[in-house]
């Protein structure tokens, strides 16, 4: 029998790499609460236009789907809260959108982690691995959960004890076993509703979060010019707009008082994006959006999405 891979050592080396938590949890079909309520949500329509969450039916449901013979999920977390914001009287961009494109950065990260614990490169023939950030149907929240990092709360966001849910999540699948598994933590919610109070459009429900009402969906997922319906609900939020994504209901939420600076390069904002005055962002032209937005998850809404949602707000 093979010996299982020691999870100290998986959290020790996280921890070197400048991964902000780690927990590991044991592989088995997701439960049948939160499949039933996943299959609801996409039968209400709350995935609007995002059409791949509504694929791979019940595969979904087992990470067996994304790598075969999956036994283990090492479920990681990098925080991304900056320390230098755009100042509140300008058009603000979603936290995590200030640095480079996390999905890169933390894709490379945990390729680093599995080197460090003794796994094979995974385009070996013998893949025993796979790094997962945002791109397969994995429910990373709820493996987050199973590990033990935080609980999932009403603003449908990883909490984090004691440091809040300002979190980039990515996972590292093995087909190996560890010597300790994580359990879930309890969710410290209790009755507040500060993050639904605090969502403009009023997206946040109890049932998950309805994407059609979504500002963070419809400044960055939406393809197309927005309808009328669409572009009140954008003009719907208080100063200062978010052009690019929303924060109010992490904002909002108590736990997020515990958030510290994050120390990633890559993910501080750059001198350029912080001085963009209002006037700028109504002139900005194709190359100084280049220029921006090099290697930045901005680059998801293009050009022509970023400027539909300047001018939306600004009319």
């Amino acid at each position: 029998m093979k010996t299982p891979l020691s999870s100290s050592l998986i959290k020790v080396e996280a921890m070197r790499l400048g991964f902000d938590a780690c927990g590991i949890a044991r592989v088995a079909r997701v439960d049948d609460t939160t499949a039933a309520a996943f299959d609801r949500w996409i039968g209400k329509g709350y995935h609007a236009g995002m059409d791949y969450m509504a694929r791979h039916g019940d595969a979904r449901y087992h990470p067996d789907y994304v790598l075969s013979g999956c036994r283990t999920i090492v479920s990681l977390a990098m925080n991304y809260y900056p320390g230098r914001r755009i100042e509140e009287d300008r058009l603000q961009f979603a936290y995590y959108a200030y640095g480079k494109d996390y999905h890169e950065v933390m894709k490379d990260r945990i390729r680093q982690l599995a080197k460090a614990i003794g796994i094979k490169p995974e385009n070996s023939e013998y893949s025993e691995f796979r790094v997962v950030v945002d791109s397969a149907p994995l429910l990373e929240r709820y493996w987050a959960l199973q590990a033990g990092l935080g609980w999932i709360g009403r603003n449908h966001n990883l909490i984090i004890p004691h440091r809040g849910s300002y979190m980039f999540l990515g996972e590292l699948l093995l087909t190996d076993e560890v010597d300790q598994y994580d359990a879930p933590v309890a969710n410290h919610c209790g009755t507040c509703r500060k993050c639904i109070e605090a969502c403009p459009t009023c997206a946040l429900t109890d049932g998950g979060v309805d994407a059609q009402r979504c500002l963070s969906y419809l400044t960055i997922e939406h393809r197309g010019p927005f309808s009328p319906e669409q572009a009140a609900l954008i003009r719907q939020q208080l100063t200062p707009y978010y052009i690019y994504g929303c924060d109010r209901c992490q904002r909002a939420c108590p736990h997020n008082s515990f958030a510290r600076p994050n120390q990633t390069e890559e993910f501080q904002p750059s001198e350029s994006l912080l001085d963009m005055q209002t006037e700028d962002w109504n002139q900005l032209t194709r190359e100084k959006y280049t220029e921006l937005f090099r290697g930045s998850p901005v680059k998801r809404a293009k050009y022509e999405g970023l400027m539909r949602n300047i001018k939306t707000v600004m009319e």
